[in-house]
Protein backbone atom coordinates (compact mmCIF):
# COMPACT_ATOMS: atom_id res chain seq x y z
CA UNK A 1 0.00 0.00 0.00
CA UNK A 2 1.58 3.59 -1.12
CA UNK A 3 1.97 5.35 2.14
CA UNK A 4 -0.25 8.56 0.47
CA UNK A 5 -3.12 6.11 -0.05
CA UNK A 6 -4.04 6.84 4.50
CA UNK A 7 -3.25 10.75 3.91
CA UNK A 8 -6.10 10.96 0.67
CA UNK A 9 -8.33 8.60 2.38
CA UNK A 10 -8.21 10.70 6.06
CA UNK A 11 -8.42 14.00 3.07
CA UNK A 12 -11.44 12.85 1.74
CA UNK A 13 -13.46 11.70 4.79
CA UNK A 14 -12.35 14.45 6.46
CA UNK A 15 -14.18 16.34 3.32
CA UNK A 16 -17.04 13.88 3.31
CA UNK A 17 -17.81 14.93 7.08
CA UNK A 18 -17.13 18.77 6.53
CA UNK A 19 -19.80 18.97 3.32
CA UNK A 20 -22.30 16.74 5.13
CA UNK A 21 -21.68 19.64 8.29
CA UNK A 22 -22.83 22.09 5.84
CA UNK A 23 -25.87 20.72 4.15
CA UNK A 24 -27.34 19.80 7.67
CA UNK A 25 -26.50 23.56 8.57
CA UNK A 26 -27.93 24.52 5.33
CA UNK A 27 -31.13 22.78 5.64
CA UNK A 28 -31.32 24.56 9.13
CA UNK A 29 -30.97 27.92 7.50
CA UNK A 30 -32.91 27.19 4.90
CA UNK A 31 -36.35 26.79 6.51
CA UNK A 32 -39.01 29.70 5.38
CA UNK A 33 -39.57 30.22 9.83
CA UNK A 34 -38.73 29.32 12.76
CA UNK A 35 -40.46 26.06 13.86
CA UNK A 36 -41.49 28.68 16.97
CA UNK A 37 -42.78 26.18 20.32
CA UNK A 38 -43.63 22.64 20.49
CA UNK A 39 -47.20 22.15 20.57
CA UNK A 40 -48.66 20.78 24.25
CA UNK A 41 -52.14 20.77 24.12
CA UNK A 42 -54.81 17.80 23.25
CA UNK A 43 -55.39 18.48 19.83
CA UNK A 44 -52.41 17.24 18.16
CA UNK A 45 -51.15 13.66 17.95
CA UNK A 46 -48.18 13.40 18.23
CA UNK A 47 -44.77 15.88 18.29
CA UNK A 48 -45.30 19.14 16.23
CA UNK A 49 -44.47 23.05 16.47
CA UNK A 50 -46.20 25.95 15.83
CA UNK A 51 -45.20 29.74 14.98
CA UNK A 52 -47.61 32.29 15.26
CA UNK A 53 -46.67 34.61 12.35
CA UNK A 54 -50.01 36.97 12.91
CA UNK A 55 -52.22 37.09 15.43
CA UNK A 56 -56.11 37.58 14.72
CA UNK A 57 -57.28 41.31 16.30
CA UNK A 58 -60.25 43.40 15.48
CA UNK A 59 -58.90 45.16 12.77
CA UNK A 60 -57.98 41.89 11.00
CA UNK A 61 -59.18 38.66 11.72
CA UNK A 62 -57.05 36.67 9.71
CA UNK A 63 -54.68 34.46 11.95
CA UNK A 64 -51.20 32.72 10.05
CA UNK A 65 -49.11 30.60 11.77
CA UNK A 66 -46.34 27.96 10.49
CA UNK A 67 -46.90 24.74 11.89
CA UNK A 68 -44.34 21.68 11.54
CA UNK A 69 -45.35 17.87 12.12
CA UNK A 70 -43.02 15.57 12.61
CA UNK A 71 -43.48 11.78 10.91
CA UNK A 72 -46.77 10.75 12.75
CA UNK A 73 -47.99 13.85 13.54
CA UNK A 74 -51.45 15.55 13.09
CA UNK A 75 -54.13 17.54 14.24
CA UNK A 76 -57.43 16.15 15.43
CA UNK A 77 -60.68 16.03 13.60
CA UNK A 78 -61.99 20.15 13.72
CA UNK A 79 -63.21 22.67 11.85
CA UNK A 80 -62.78 26.29 10.92
CA UNK A 81 -66.10 28.81 11.06
CA UNK A 82 -64.49 31.06 8.83
CA UNK A 83 -62.73 28.40 6.51
CA UNK A 84 -58.81 28.22 6.24
CA UNK A 85 -55.73 28.07 3.73
CA UNK A 86 -53.16 25.61 3.99
CA UNK A 87 -49.91 26.49 2.32
CA UNK A 88 -47.43 23.40 1.76
CA UNK A 89 -43.91 24.73 2.21
CA UNK A 90 -42.31 21.38 2.68
CA UNK A 91 -42.28 17.84 3.24
CA UNK A 92 -45.33 15.40 2.46
CA UNK A 93 -48.21 15.05 4.62
CA UNK A 94 -51.88 13.85 4.55
CA UNK A 95 -55.17 16.31 4.46
CA UNK A 96 -59.24 14.40 4.54
CA UNK A 97 -62.46 15.76 4.83
CA UNK A 98 -64.98 13.82 6.66
CA UNK A 99 -66.57 11.30 4.43
CA UNK A 100 -63.56 11.78 1.98
CA UNK A 101 -60.58 9.85 0.86
CA UNK A 102 -57.14 10.67 2.87
CA UNK A 103 -55.67 12.90 -0.07
CA UNK A 104 -51.57 13.48 0.01
CA UNK A 105 -50.02 16.83 0.38
CA UNK A 106 -46.41 17.79 -0.44
CA UNK A 107 -44.43 20.65 -0.88
CA UNK A 108 -46.01 23.86 -3.18
CA UNK A 109 -49.71 22.17 -2.63
CA UNK A 110 -52.50 24.52 -1.45
CA UNK A 111 -55.81 23.12 0.40
CA UNK A 112 -58.66 25.44 0.43
CA UNK A 113 -60.20 24.45 3.48
CA UNK A 114 -64.31 25.17 3.33
CA UNK A 115 -66.07 26.86 6.34
CA UNK A 116 -67.58 24.64 8.88
CA UNK A 117 -66.14 21.23 6.94
CA UNK A 118 -64.74 18.73 9.41
CA UNK A 119 -61.52 17.79 8.30
CA UNK A 120 -57.52 16.84 9.49
CA UNK A 121 -53.91 17.50 8.24
CA UNK A 122 -50.57 16.16 9.75
CA UNK A 123 -47.45 14.31 8.49
CA UNK A 124 -47.18 10.97 7.02
CA UNK A 125 -45.46 8.10 8.70
CA UNK A 126 -41.93 8.80 7.27
CA UNK A 127 -41.94 12.49 6.26
CA UNK A 128 -41.95 15.64 8.02
CA UNK A 129 -44.55 18.36 6.78
CA UNK A 130 -43.88 21.83 7.32
CA UNK A 131 -47.33 23.98 6.65
CA UNK A 132 -48.26 28.15 6.38
CA UNK A 133 -52.39 27.84 7.90
CA UNK A 134 -53.78 31.42 6.80
CA UNK A 135 -57.07 31.25 9.33
CA UNK A 136 -60.10 33.77 9.00
CA UNK A 137 -61.24 34.01 12.47
CA UNK A 138 -64.41 36.50 11.29
CA UNK A 139 -67.03 33.94 12.07
CA UNK A 140 -64.77 32.39 15.61
CA UNK A 141 -62.01 29.89 16.32
CA UNK A 142 -61.42 27.17 15.23
CA UNK A 143 -63.73 24.56 17.05
CA UNK A 144 -61.71 21.09 17.75
CA UNK A 145 -63.00 17.51 17.70
CA UNK A 146 -62.17 14.14 18.58
CA UNK A 147 -58.79 12.60 18.09
CA UNK A 148 -58.10 11.05 14.43
CA UNK A 149 -58.51 7.30 14.98
CA UNK A 150 -55.36 5.32 13.62
CA UNK A 151 -57.91 3.51 11.02
CA UNK A 152 -58.29 6.92 10.00
CA UNK A 153 -54.92 7.93 9.80
CA UNK A 154 -53.75 4.51 8.41
CA UNK A 155 -56.78 4.38 5.46
CA UNK A 156 -55.23 4.22 2.17
CA UNK A 157 -54.58 7.21 0.42
CA UNK A 158 -56.83 8.98 -2.86
CA UNK A 159 -54.47 8.36 -6.29
CA UNK A 160 -52.15 6.11 -4.33
CA UNK A 161 -52.05 2.25 -4.86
Amino acid sequence: MNRKTPLLLMAFSVIGIISCQRAVKYQQNNRLFDKGSRVTNNNFIGVSWLNTLVEADTSNHIQVGSVTFEPGARTNWHYHPGGQILLIIDGKGLYQERGKPVEIIKKGDVRKCPPNIHHWHGATLTDTLVQVAVTNNINGRVVWLEPVSEDDYKMPVKGVE
